[in-house]
């Protein structure tokens, strides 16, 4: 069954209005990125994956979301951003399990993160440090780490770099993770994006930790750094710690299967290593909600 670690709940119900349609061009390399989605478009997009893993982020302010004209939901403070997660999983509970978008400065965030959990079904939690602008070993995230342990809660990090200018690139860096997961070793932890660019640092960071993994979302479209960090993955025997994510709406499910595959075409006719295709095809079929205490 193939698991989506990793995407954006959709900001529109129905038909984005053509005067709300937003493009990116900073997010990837190759395309420029719809990012405005209704939910039949992230629907469709989803295929092939049986289940998906969804969330939003809970910015602060509002105008550093990177969706700028169509912040999903509101400031930090405002639970829409759950309550829109929860709207659109309770409306596809076969193929959706939610996470809840929290930010450790908001007072009243653990109650929140009640809420999300018993009132709205939300299984996890989806936190990024950079886009929010909070030291990840402060004493009121670690209170949010605390929580999700004793309640068996995943949290998904975002890691690694980030196109938008207001967030600080020093707080995602994948050994931050390496001392939360001392601190809390029975708390299951995602890095996002393999941590890109520190892939290096992300392998070792998941080798060291049984409960820590790493989803592969928005790299395959950059070849050689994506080919050089599946190498790694291979050689430092952590293979079995990544997980599948595809970033929607920046990209597609199938997308990434497709390079994923591809990953040598890059080394062909050459005497550099490959990553190995049975290795490549068990991250794809890889039961994820198993290991993260979903299923």
């Amino acid at each position: 069954m193939i698991v989506d670690v990793h995407s954006h709940t959709p900001q529109y119900r129905h038909a984005v209005p053509a005067d709300q349609r937003v493009v990116n061009t900073a997010w990837r390399p190759d395309r420029p990125v719809v990012a405005s989605v209704s939910w039949d478009d992230y629907l469709m997009h989803q295929a092939p994956a049986a289940v998906s893993l969804v969330f939003n982020v809970a910015w602060y302010p509002a105008s550093a979301s990177p969706y700028r004209d169509t912040p999903p939901g509101g400031d930090w403070y405002d639970g829409t951003v759950n309550d829109a997660t929860a709207t659109f999983v309770r409306a596809h509970p076969e193929r959706l399990i939610g996470f809840m978008a929290l930010h450790p400065h908001d007072p009243h965030c653990l109650d929140e993160f009640e809420r999300c959990r018993t009132d709205l079904g939300l299984r996890g939690i989806k936190l990024g440090a950079n886009y929010q602008n909070f030291d990840p070993l402060e004493a009121r995230a670690l209170a949010i780490y605390e929580r999700a342990q004793r309640a068996g809660l995943p949290i998904l990090f975002h890691q690694g770099t980030s196109p938008v200018r207001d967030a600080p690139i020093r707080l995602a860096h994948p050994l931050l993770i390496d001392e939360i997961a001392m601190r809390y070793p029975d708390l299951t932890i995602i890095m996002a994006h393999m941590g890109h660019p520190w892939q290096a640092d992300t392998c070792v960071v998941i080798r060291k930790h049984p409960n820590v993994y790493a989803d592969i979302s928005a790299n395959f479209y950059r070849p050689y750094a994506f080919w050089e960090q599946l190498v790694r993955a291979s050689e430092w025997n952590v293979m079995h710690k990544l997980l599948l994510g595809s970033d929607y709406p920046i990209v597609t499910v199938q997308e990434t299967i497709d390079g994923l595959r591809g990953v040598n075409r890059i080394v062909a006719g050459t005497g550099l290593p490959r990553v190995p295709e049975a290795a490549i095809e068990a991250l794809i079929e890889r039961d994820a909600l198993q290991l993260l205490g979903l299923r």
